[in-house]
Order: C-alpha cells, then sequence, then structure tokens
C-alpha cells in the first residue's frame, strides 16, 4: 500500500504559494524525492493476474523454479507505483499538462515481495516551447531503488508544464 496516500485533486486554492510550481520552477540539476510504497505478495499477484499474468507474475511456486527464484512484480507494475509516487510529490497540479512519454524505460533489478521503493527524480533539461509559449518542456530522469539501494526502475520522462502566469494573466490584468 501506498505510505500516507492522499486525495488528488484539481483545486489547488487549499495549497500555498510555495506548494505550486510552474515551468520556472523545475529547473535542471534539481532534485526531489518522492516517497517510498513498499510492495507486497499480494499486489503482485493481483495486478500480475489482471494485466502480465506470467508464471513469474503470478504463481510463487512456478516462480521459485523460474528465471528470478521466486515472486517478481510486474515492470508495469513498478511503474505504477512509481506514478504514482511522482503525481503524488512532483507534478504540479496545477501546471502539469500531460507527458509526451518515456524514453529508456528499464528495469535493472526486479522487484520482489517486501520491497520498499523509494522514488526520486531529477530535472535533466528544461526548455520554453517555440511553438506555444504557454508552457515549457521538461526532461525528467526517473529513479526507484529498493531498501538494499538497487535500481529497480529507470526511465527518463518528457512533460509539458504551463508557464507561470503573468500579471497580464491574472484577473483584472490587461
Amino acid at each position: 500500500m501506498l505510505e500516507s496516500p492522499r486525495r488528488l485533486t484539481w483545486d489547488t486554492s487549499s495549497v500555498t504559494a510555495s506548494g505550486l510550481r510552474y515551468f520556472e520552477d523545475y529547473e535542471p540539476g534539481m532534485t526531489r524525492d518522492c516517497g517510498s510504497v513498499s510492495v507486497d505478495q499480494a499486489e503482485i499477484i493481483s495486478f500480475a493476474s489482471q494485466f502480465d499474468p506470467q508464471p513469474f507474475h503470478v504463481d510463487p511456486v512456478a516462480a521459485a523454479d523460474g528465471p528470478f527464484g521466486g515472486l517478481v512484480a510486474s515492470g508495469w507494475h513498478t511503474a505504477g507505483l512509481v506514478m504514482r509516487l511522482i503525481v503524488d510529490g512532483y507534478v504540479s497540479a496545477e501546471s502539469s499538462l500531460g507527458s509526451a512519454g518515456l524514453d529508456e524505460l528499464r528495469w535493472p533489478h526486479p522487484v520482489r515481495p517486501g520491497d520498499t521503493l523509494r522514488v526520486r527524480v531529477t530535472v535533466v533539461e528544461a526548455r520554453r516551447s517555440q511553438s506555444k509559449p504557454d508552457r515549457g518542456i521538461i526532461k525528467t530522469l526517473i529513479e526507484a531503488e529498493n531498501q538494499a539501494g538497487q535500481t529497480v526502475m529507470r526511465a527518463t520522462s518528457i512533460n509539458f508544464i504551463r508557464v507561470r502566469p503573468g500579471p497580464e494573466a491574472a484577473p483584472g490584468g490587461s
């Protein structure tokens, strides 16, 4: 289960000004810890039963003789857990305009029952959109490690982020 889950909403009125982030706040080199999540056997089997029913994801007995020597989470399950932490700890509801996708998605080590994953993101590149000046394009390195410090997921995401509104965008502005 996720630690400290929070209700997500588009209403940002309860967020302080320091909590709202726009394109200008995502500077290259900025790193953010997005928290952690623990993974249990029942969740691994439940997810894989629906979306990736390979024996090493759904059957502990068969998995013991499989390529990983035991049950492991689907990479797609890992990606979903990581995404939730990114949304809770990095993406700004105020300014996020979605993603163009992921580059170089890798799962170098398996996720096993009982693992606790910690997610960290680092802004690699930030540039203003040439065609849509109301937004910027952020390239972010995503890294998830287990409790032993092994990288279990790495990817680079491309996100569109709204530029901070200027005085002309404020109510009553020109």
